[in-house]
């Protein structure tokens, strides 16, 4: 029987614990730009603004997938 190994797929983002959430200091995992500057969120929080903010950001970073992750 052979097995067959898949290569493991490396993620890599680019928000780190250091960026904090503008609105609470929480770890950020959403980063908006709007006007120019960016903005960080928590996962409530980038929740909570992210009907607003789409309508004005330039670009949106969503990483909370990261706090499903199992290491």
């Amino acid at each position: 029987m052979t097995t067959m190994a898949t290569p493991t797929e490396t993620v890599s983002y680019r928000l780190t614990a250091m960026d904090r959430c503008d609105s609470c200091g929480a770890q950020a995992y959403i980063a908006a730009e709007v006007n120019g500057s960016e903005l960080l969120f928590c996962a409530h929080h980038g929740r909570k603004y992210e009907e607003k903010l789409r309508a004005v950001a330039t670009s949106w970073l969503d990483e909370t997938a990261r706090l499903a992750e199992v290491d």
